[in-house]
């Protein structure tokens, strides 16, 4: 007789007793686990959203979701015999929890990245419900509808950005691209559940397949009203100056200098105007490398009397993705109103990248207090 394997048998035999034994006994802390598991590896992993190591992870999340999908409903209906999978088959739910968990978070961290929440704020609340709901729908995970539409939704999501800094730029047929190449995956992903026939019903695959289309319009139509924030781009920083001069590769700016205890001020969100002064307005944005995009400085004065946003000026510039604190750039405007303003950082698309808020006031050459301004570097 064989020794041998009569001692692999038994090992397997007691790993298998012993993960079933661990399971049973945390089952209760395995989601949260599972949540606390997924987001800790994410800030630990991911570091840049055009980094090929953190996309190649996001895509193996992808692949190995789908495969545990898979499984989790051909063990449900009795389709796998192979003792090597079913003596582990508790493990797939919380693998199941895991991938969504670490798919979700990167995807809260890099869209809140590139999100104004003054219009971006739905879609944001929408990715958070994602995170925090995957830990408490175990129970729910077991529905196959439910899986195929929450599968759909992290890669659409994943291709959202990818596809743009795969090709190094970032437009409608992008995002038409990366909605195609999603229904794709998903009907692949389905059609070989139908093959397997783990439905015997025809008219549940028909509704789920129309379920995924009212999804994938439903994600169009936030594009073009412009709620999906503008990912891969992202805002870094930004603020408004009384000068600002580049250097070599530096810029010099120019802000008035707060109150001794104002140690954060670092621009003029109260800019004090005086005629034949010029506001500046400085931002910084990150693009992948390579990438080409047109961005606009989109100044507004708000109009008390009709009650909204009027636009004065719309200033653009190009940018080249790649520089890890965002490509840097500027818009100038003379002959300002007393007011509210604001400028908004946007894409060609109007996508809205941010705002930057402040105020004009006139400033009184006869008065005592003089304008002290100090120079930041960046």
């Amino acid at each position: 007789m064989d020794t041998s394997k009569i001692k692999i048998k038994l090992t397997e035999s007691t790993v298998a007793k012993k993960s079933t034994f661990y399971y049973h006994k945390h089952k209760r802390l395995l989601p949260l686990i599972s949540f606390t598991a997924g987001f800790t590896w994410d800030s630990l992993t991911l570091t840049r959203i055009d980094r090929l190591s953190d996309n190649l992870i996001l895509f193996f999340y992808l692949l190995l979701l789908g495969s545990v999908i898979i499984l989790l409903h051909l063990i449900k209906n009795n389709l796998i015999e192979r003792p090597g999978i079913l003596k582990y088959q508790h493990w797939l739910m919380p693998a199941e929890q895991f991938f969504f968990g670490g798919l979700f978070s990167a995807y809260v961290v890099f869209y809140f990245q590139s999100a104004s929440l003054s219009k971006n704020w739905l879609f944001m609340l929408f990715l958070i419900g994602l995170l925090i709901g995957n830990e408490f729908l175990k129970e729910k995970l077991s529905d196959l509808r439910l899986n195929l539409s929450l599968y759909f939704l992290a890669v659409f999501s994943f291709f959202i950005f990818f596809i743009p800094i795969l090709f190094h730029t970032m437009n409608i047929y992008t995002f038409l691209l990366s909605g195609i190449i999603s229904l794709i995956f998903i009907s692949a992903l389905l059609y070989y559940l139908f093959k397997k026939e783990t439905h015997p019903r025809h008219t549940w695959y028909k509704h789920t397949a129309l379920l995924l289309l009212s999804i994938f319009a439903g994600l169009n139509s936030l594009y073009f009203m412009n709620w999906i924030p503008p990912v891969p781009l992202s805002l870094k920083e930004g603020g408004i100056y009384h000068h600002i001069h580049k250097n070599v590769d530096q810029y010099e700016m120019r802000f008035e200098k707060g109150s001794w205890y104002q140690f954060w001020k670092n621009s003029d969100d109260i800019f004090h105007y005086a005629p034949g002064d010029t506001v500046f307005c400085f931002a910084s944005v990150f693009a992948p490398t390579k990438l080409d995009k047109s961005i606009i400085h989109h100044w507004q004065i708000y109009n008390k009397r009709q009650g909204r946003w009027l636009t004065t000026d719309r200033r653009s510039y190009r940018i080249v993705g790649g520089r890890d604190g965002g490509y840097r750039g500027y818009s100038y405007k003379k002959n300002m109103l007393p007011g509210e303003w604001r400028v908004d950082v946007e894409t060609k698309e109007k996508s809205l990248l941010g705002r930057i808020r402040f105020k004009i006031r006139k400033f009184k050459t006869d008065s005592a207090n003089q304008i002290h301004l100090q120079t930041i570097l960046r």
